[in-house]
C-alpha cells in the first residue's frame, strides 16, 4: 500500500463509457478510490452495490467513488448498467495503475499461488493526498466504513 500522508500518484484510464478520467481531474474534491478484482462476482457487486447505495450521502460530503478493476470497458459497462452503479469505474486491463498503487499481489486459492487485485481502498483528500489506505477490506463494510471516513 501507498503510505498515507503522502501524493496519490496521478493516472488517466477509460471508464465504462470510454471516457478518459485523470485523478487530477478530481482536484478539489475527496476521492474514494477502490481497488476491486472483477466486475459481477458475488464480493464486488456486494461492494458495489454498497458504494451504490452510499453514494448521494458521499456527494452530499464533496466526494466521489471511483472504482478500478482489470476488467475491460465493456465489462464495466454491464456491470454498471445491470447494478444501475451511480459511479465511475475505471477499466486498467494492463494494470499499470493497479500495481502503481501497490495492490498487485500474490493471491492464493486452493493451494495455488497467482497473481491479482488484493481488495484495497484509499481515500484521497481534495488537494490529492493520501488520508487513508486500507487494504484486505471486506466488501460488505467497506463502503460504510468509508463513508464514516469522510466525516
Amino acid at each position: 500500500m501507498l503510505a498515507v500522508g503522502t501524493k496519490a500518484p496521478d493516472f488517466t484510464l477509460p471508464d465504462q463509457n470510454g471516457d478518459m478520467h485523470s485523478l487530477s481531474d478530481y482536484r478539489g474534491k475527496k476521492v474514494i478510490l477502490y481497488f476491486y478484482p472483477k466486475d459481477n462476482t458475488s464480493g464486488c457487486t456486494k461492494q458495489a452495490c454498497g458504494f451504490a447505495e452510499r453514494y448521494p450521502q458521499i456527494t452530499e460530503k464533496g466526494a466521489v467513488v471511483l472504482g478500478i478493476s482489470k476488467d475491460s470497458v465493456q465489462s464495466h459497462k454491464n456491470f454498471e448498467e445491470k447494478y444501475k452503479l451511480p459511479f465511475t469505474l475505471l477499466s486498467d486491463p494492463d494494470h499499470q495503475v493497479i500495481e502503481l498503487y501497490d495492490v498487485w499481489k500474490e493471491k492464493k486459492l486452493y493451494g495455488k499461488t497467482y497473481m491479482g487485485i488484493v481488495r484495497s481502498t484509499y481515500l484521497i483528500d481534495e488537494k490529492g493526498d493520501i488520508v487513508k489506505a486500507l487494504d484486505k477490506v471486506k466488501p460488505a463494510d467497506n463502503p460504510q466504513q468509508m463513508l464514516n471516513q469522510l466525516g
